[in-house]
């Protein structure tokens, strides 16, 4: 039998080049487009539907369970990421920093946010007096950014949007439950909202977020 003709001549065959049938796959749906920022890319209607869409199922299932919606700054000063050292080691490599405003040089670096945790630990401290005050049930919804060396369209990208919850607790036990209910709700929408099988399972210390530290209360 002939070989097959190719419907779409543009695209090419996963079995030349996987990687290159996929970012085919994306330009060619219309999802996106490249910008003039090498890592960017453009959202367009169809892929940025895509995302509303996600963020109207998951902000659905976050505020169910009694999380609430906040926007942490763009921006980190550069004293504030410096008090986690451990932490941001992870994202040095990555980070893209504003020395400039305007016409004249900023007195500290701003970090252009690579994620949020500083913020939220520096909000925290400010807004949690006693254990009256807990838990705290905070969500995001915002981009990030990291400076990224290999990128590939949805998958990895120098900007990409993003979501993140921030809780603290008055135990380690309570900390734990909300891990590992919140772990359900993402297993549940990938599986059926995404059709994407989930695996769940603990991170690989590679894995593990810079900086991170796990605490497992003992069995009883």
């Amino acid at each position: 039998m002939a070989k097959e003709k190719k419907l779409v001549e543009q695209i090419t065959s996963m079995d030349v080049d996987f990687a290159q049938w996929y970012t085919d796959i994306c330009k060619k749906a219309e999802l996106m487009d490249y910008s003039s920022v090498k890592g960017c890319m453009i959202f367009r209607p169809y892929g940025y539907a895509i995302w509303e869409n996600i963020q109207k199922e998951l902000d659905a299932r976050f505020k169910e369970l009694g999380h609430e919606n906040v926007y942490m700054p763009m921006f980190i000063p550069e004293s504030l990421l410096q008090r986690e050292k451990d932490h941001v080691e992870g994202f040095a490599p990555e980070c893209a920093w504003v020395t400039i405003g305007g016409e004249n040089k900023l007195s500290e670096k701003l970090c252009v946010r690579p994620t949020s945790e500083t913020l939220f630990c520096e909000h925290f401290k400010n807004v949690i007096h006693s254990y009256r005050d807990l838990p705290k049930l905070y969500n995001q919804w915002c981009s990030v950014v990291r400076w990224e060396k290999t990128t590939r369209p949805f998958l990895r990208t120098s900007e990409f949007l993003w979501q993140e919850g921030h809780t603290m607790h008055e135990t380690a036990e309570e900390a734990r439950a909300e891990t590992l209910t919140m772990l359900k709700v993402y297993e549940d929408f990938y599986r059926d909202c995404l059709a994407i099988p989930a695996i769940t399972g603990r991170k690989t210390e590679k894995e593990k977020f810079a900086g991170a530290e796990v605490h497992i209360p003992s069995s009883p």
